[in-house]
């Protein structure tokens, strides 16, 4: 009897050692379903907090901009399967894969609420997103594909606070900033700027690629590269998955995907495709010199619809970056000087 109960300890021990971990349903991530509670895929042991062991956590070194939410990102890889990367440092992923994402603020005690979980599925017939949006008990995560509105107060700037109405993406905006050629993609996972929380996640990664792990630039140290590199880093970012050949937002003419580009193209010098309110009244898209006379820089201190930039995701502007714009713009040989 005693070994008995002994054995039932050492398990309850040996699940409790887990977290209590559910099994991930790789079927649920593969099917066409759309499960109304987050907890039926088993990524999570009863809250946000407390992710499967069976994930893999990663941060990214330059992250994208969203109202200055904190983020946990994971990734789950189908047992059996490999990931692999492109010249490019993107990671290929089979089917089966997951990747999510969750985003909160930290509460009075600092600890983070986690308020939505964002996942991208890679099925059969390519990517799906599902947006969840957490109970305020954080029991479970609901689904909301016609997106939601949260009233928060962040804390950015100093220390500065402004409460906002932080947006959770509809399915449809999730597709806006996915897109690729037409289909939905992951944007993050780029090896270059990609930072495993565990060493041997590293093992995910090809042996030939693993020294490109985590060597790109951070936008925010000054001694990570030049303001050259770090400013065109954020842009690549935060808007060149729109600002692509194959992205959404393709026919402005505007690419910021390739940070080694230069002239027009890159908005240097550019006058927009199509002036509006958007334009602010200004000529040039970037006008080297003079970041108040720049169009890009306005709209991205702009709060106001059809001119603020990124138009999705942002209910406050992003003063650091700005501010790193400003002078990158500023320090640029103006037309005048050459």
């Amino acid at each position: 009897m005693r070994g008995i109960v002994m054995a039932l300890l050492c398990l309850m021990l040996s699940v409790m050692a887990r977290g209590n971990s559910p099994a991930i349903s790789e079927e649920l991530i593969k099917s066409e379903g759309s499960p109304a509670q987050l907890s039926s895929f088993g990524f999570f042991a009863g809250n946000a907090n407390r992710p499967s062991v069976q994930l893999i956590p990663y941060e990214l070194k330059t992250p994208l901009f969203s109202d200055y939410a904190e983020k946990q990102r994971f990734l789950y890889v189908p047992k059996g399967q490999k990931i692999s990367v492109d010249p490019a440092g993107r990671l290929q992923f089979p089917v089966g894969t997951a990747l999510i994402k969750s985003f909160g603020y930290p509460d009075a005690t600092g600890a983070l609420q986690i308020l939505e979980t964002r996942l991208l599925l890679n099925r059969a017939n390519g990517w799906t997103a599902l947006p969840y949006v957490w109970r305020a008990d954080g029991g479970d995560a609901d689904l909301k594909l016609g997106g939601s509105r949260i009233a928060v107060t962040p804390k950015h700037g100093g220390g500065k606070s402004t409460t906002i109405s932080y947006a959770v993406p509809n399915k449809n905006q999730c597709k806006q900033c996915h897109a690729n050629n037409e289909k939905l993609m992951p944007i993050g996972p780029v090896v270059q700027n990609m930072r495993f929380l565990n060493a041997k996640d590293l093992s995910i990664i090809p042996a030939s690629m693993q020294n490109l792990v985590a060597t790109g630039p951070d936008w925010q140290s000054v001694n990570s590269a030049s303001l050259d590199v770090r400013a065109r880093t954020y842009l690549k970012v935060n808007c060149g998955s729109c600002h692509s050949p194959k992205g959404s937002a393709s026919n402005s003419g505007l690419f910021l995907d390739d940070p080694t580009q230069s002239g027009p193209h890159y908005g240097i010098g550019k006058r927009p495709v199509a002036a509006g309110r958007g334009s602010g009244g200004f000529e040039f898209v970037i006008d080297p010199g003079h970041p108040d006379q720049s169009i890009l820089l306005h709209r991205m201190k702009s709060l106001e619809a059809d001119v603020a930039m990124p138009e999705l995701g942002r209910a406050t502007v992003h003063k650091e970056a700005t501010d790193m714009i400003s002078q990158w713009i500023a320090e640029m040989p103006s037309a005048a000087s050459n």
